[in-house]
C-alpha cells in the first residue's frame, strides 16, 4: 500500500467526523460499550492507543461494533503494526515516524496517520507521499497559530492535530482550511468510562460531532 493510497484512506476516515476520540483503555471489558456510545453520538472513527496491556483486546472488541472504524494509536515499532493489524485495526496513528515504521505499515497495508511537529518533518513525510498527517503534540508544538502559518508554504498537507485539545480549542483548529479533524480524549472521560456511563459519553460525542455541521 503506497503512502499516497494510505493518505487517501486516512483522509476519508478523518472526514467522517470532526473528532477522532483518543482512547486509553485500562480494561477491555467495557470496550464494546464505549465504542457503541461514541458511534451513537456520531463519532465512528476511534483511536485506541497502545499504551496499556488491555489495548489490543479493546481493539478486538471494538472492531466488532457495527458502524465503527477502529484504529491503533501510539504505533512505535513494526511489531506494534503487526499486532494492531492482527487485532482488527483498520488504520494506525503514530506520534512520529521511522523508516522501519513506514515500511511496516506499507507491508501490512495499514493506512497510517503519521505524526509530525516541525516543518522539516512535515516536508519529509510529504516527500514520501503522505499528504495527511497528525500534528502532535498540537498545543505544545504551536497550536492553531502554527498550523495556520504552515498552511501557507505547505498547502499540500492536511492535518489531524492531537494533544491538549479541548472542545473549545477544537473549534479554532477546525476553522482552518488545512484541518480535516482533531483528535481528543475529552469525549471519553476516565470517570465516565469507569462507571460505564455510556449515555454521558454519547452526549459528549454528539456535542463534538456537532462541531462539523
Amino acid at each position: 500500500m503506497t503512502p499516497a493510497d494510505q493518505s487517501v484512506e486516512v483522509a476519508r476516515i478523518c472526514r467522517l467526523a470532526a473528532v477522532i476520540p483518543v482512547l486509553v483503555t485500562k480494561d477491555a471489558a467495557g470496550a464494546a460499550g464505549l465504542a457503541a456510545a461514541l458511534i451513537a453520538g456520531g463519532l465512528p472513527a476511534l483511536e485506541v492507543t497502545l499504551r496499556t496491556p488491555a489495548a489490543l483486546e479493546a481493539i478486538r472488541r471494538m472492531a466488532d461494533v457495527p458502524g465503527g472504524i477502529v484504529g491503533a494509536g501510539t504505533l512505535l515499532t513494526p511489531a506494534d503494526v503487526k499486532a494492531a493489524k492482527a487485532a482488527g485495526a483498520r488504520f494506525g496513528v503514530s506520534p512520529g515516524v521511522t523508516p522501519q515504521l513506514l515500511d511496516a505499515c506499507a507491508e501490512a497495508e495499514l493506512p497510517l496517520l503519521p505524526g509530525a511537529a516541525t516543518a522539516s518533518e512535515i516536508m519529509a513525510l510529504l516527500e514520501a507521499g503522505y499528504t495527511v498527517q497528525k500534528f502532535f503534540p498540537a498545543e505544545q508544538a504551536g497550536g492553531v497559530a502554527y498550523l495556520k502559518s504552515i498552511g501557507a508554504p505547505i498547502p499540500q498537507v492536511s492535518f489531524c492535530p492531537t494533544g491538549g485539545i479541548t472542545l473549545t480549542k477544537a473549534r479554532d483548529y477546525l476553522s482552518l482550511p488545512n484541518i480535516l479533524c482533531v483528535g481528543g480524549s475529552w469525549v471519553a472521560p476516565k470517570d465516565a468510562v469507569a462507571r460505564g456511563d455510556w449515555a454521558a459519553i454519547t452526549a459528549l460525542a454528539a456535542e463534538a460531532a456537532s462541531l462539523r455541521s
